[in-house]
């Protein structure tokens, strides 16, 4: 059977992303053919030029996630090492998008290139197979890349990155123990381990949700050193407002960032810390942040 095939590194899956995985989703639907997606396992920075890799804004698992969501068939991960790096255009059109996939018809974006040197430019790849390429995706006259989401995200512009990402910025993983502070203060939190290449917005203290195994919970989130109770590494907790209390630990918890309340704060003993959490708890829930 043939497929409609749809390629991108499409970190973030942002709305530009979502528009041509959509077409391709469309295209593929109106011709009975299953929609094929290609992608790769990391960003081709992080093989090709370390040292400039930009911070991830999507985890692979997330990814995957929403490509089912936004209707996609089948995703192929490449491992994008130095070997496919230096594959020509025309094999990698070839030997995977026609002979592996079986692709009659390719979607991708605007500035979406692939091949050895960038060499299968939109222009290259339409000459040699029937080809879709979506445009920009405007908000305003604001073009959406991951690299202007980015920005946003390190220049704590948390609501603008939203809505170029078209839902609120997610920050996924393991929940570990940390020192055990929160309970001794009277909000005991959940500690994420997420990954080091991940964007985070500047240190501060956030509304947004939780989902969790047991359900999506409202909750106020920090971000930082935690200089209060002396932190020496960079942390992610959340306190879950009106969470029952079933332990966590080891499971997957996603945090939805939506709003900025304040930044971090040193404080001179642990009373006027756990007075101002509740500050930021009540503020959590007077926003009323809608779960997903």
């Amino acid at each position: 059977m043939r497929a409609v095939v749809c390629l991108g590194t499409f970190d973030g899956v942002h709305l530009g992303h979502q528009t041509v995985i959509r077409s391709a989703v469309a295209a593929a639907n109106d011709q009975d053919l299953p929609c094929c997606l290609v992608t790769f396992d990391r960003h081709p920075a992080a093989t090709l030029r370390p040292a400039a890799k930009p911070t991830s804004l999507i985890e692979l698992d997330e990814k995957l996630r929403m490509f089912r969501e936004l209707g996609v068939s089948v995703t192929l991960v490449l491992p994008f090492d130095m070997e496919l790096s230096q594959m020509p255009a025309l094999a990698f059109l070839n030997e995977i998008l026609r002979n592996r996939l079986r692709a009659s018809e390719l979607v991708i974006g605007h500035d979406f290139c692939f091949g050895h040197n960038r060499e299968g430019t939109t222009d290259w790849v339409r000459t040699r197979i029937k080809t879709d390429i979506v445009p920009p995706f405007l908000l305003g006259d604001v073009r959406v890349s991951s690299s202007a989401i980015r920005t946003a995200i390190d220049k704590g512009e948390l609501e603008l990155a939203n809505r170029m990402l078209g839902r609120p910025y997610t920050l996924s993983g393991l929940v570990v123990p940390g020192q055990r502070l929160g309970r001794t203060l009277g909000y005991p939190t959940i500690n994420i381990a997420r990954s080091d290449d991940q964007a985070l917005p500047p240190d501060g203290v956030y509304a947004g949700d939780a989902e969790t195994p047991y359900g999506a919970y409202r909750a106020a989130m920090s971000i930082g050193f935690r200089p209060a109770v002396q932190g020496k590494v960079r942390t992610v907790e959340a306190y879950l407002l009106d969470y029952p209390g079933d332990s966590l630990y080891g499971r997957h918890c996603r945090l939805r960032l939506h709003k900025k309340l304040r930044d971090e704060l040193d404080f001179e003993d642990l009373q006027s810390l756990s007075e101002q959490i509740g500050r930021d708890v009540a503020q959590v829930r007077e926003l009323g942040v809608i779960k997903h």
